[in-house]
């Protein structure tokens, strides 16, 4: 299972992710759990230690191995290899904790024309290594990724088994979810799902149904003080036990695509 998560800032894409990562995990299955968010702290709410919190390290971070995959260090020209070998990255920079390995990709930059920065390039070709060449019958791939999904790529889009957005009461985060799901089906992934985050009230969830239309709803998350307060403060959210339990029964929906 391929599963890229989205959403507005603060709308709980990052709660999510780290949720599914463990109901995976406790199922058994080997994850790899991904922060492609710029801004991201998914180890966090993980509740990885913080030993092992310092030993993340962003791929993005690492200039001296860019220049050496990409070539550039060599190429006084500018010029840099675009299909460089990142095979090796998952084992040099993941980092093990409780059945999820935790890699963190680090900035992809963005640009009217398209950024081709050694770095940009890199990142790339890593997503689309994760995305392409693991076993999808052992293994479940979830990416934290911010609200914009260009830098996937056609090539990549089509290996992501579900697209989830997260979407929070209110028509910012409702607009958000088109968005994305607009861009999504642009460059090709065929599953877009919401799942509503933060309710408090069944009326909410009905006004985000309907404003939704058209989008199918894998599952709600109801308000939750603590998960909010462990969200502001970066800790980890897996110890709530509601929120697993939400969680499980988003992930039977997925299973059922």
């Amino acid at each position: 299972m391929r599963i890229a998560v989205s959403g507005k800032g603060g709308a709980g894409k990052t709660t999510l992710s780290a949720a599914l990562s463990r109901c995976y995990a406790v199922d058994g299955m080997r994850v790899l759990a991904v922060d492609a968010d710029p801004d991201g702290n998914l180890a966090s709410a993980l509740d990885f230690p913080q030993e092992l919190l310092d030993k993340i390290i962003p791929i993005s971070g690492m200039k001296r191995m860019i220049e050496e995959k990409t070539g550039r260090e060599k190429d006084v020209s500018g010029f840099f290899r675009l299909n460089p070998d990142v095979s090796d990255l998952l084992d040099r920079f993941g980092v093990m904790f409780n059945n999820i390995c935790f890699l963190s990709m680090g900035t992809i930059e963005k640009g009217a024309g398209g950024c081709m920065c050694s770095a940009n390039v890199l990142l790339k070709n890593l997503m689309q290594h994760l995305l392409l060449d693991k076993d999808k019958n052992k293994d479940v791939l979830i990416m934290d990724m911010d609200a914009g999904i260009e830098h996937m790529g056609r090539a990549t889009a089509s290996c992501v088994d579900a697209f989830i957005v997260v979407v929070e009461p209110g028509q910012r985060s409702v607009q958000t979810a088109k968005s994305v799901e607009k861009l999504a089906r642009d460059i090709g992934v065929k599953n877009t799902f919401v799942v509503c985050n933060k309710i408090r009230f069944p009326n909410e969830y009905e006004i985000l149904a309907s404003s939704l239309h058209g989008l199918k709803i894998l599952g709600s998350i109801p308000y939750n003080n603590y998960l909010i307060e462990a969200d502001l403060m970066g800790k980890g959210v897996l110890d709530n036990q509601k929120l697993i339990e939400e969680t499980m029964r988003i992930k039977e929906e997925l299973e059922k695509i």
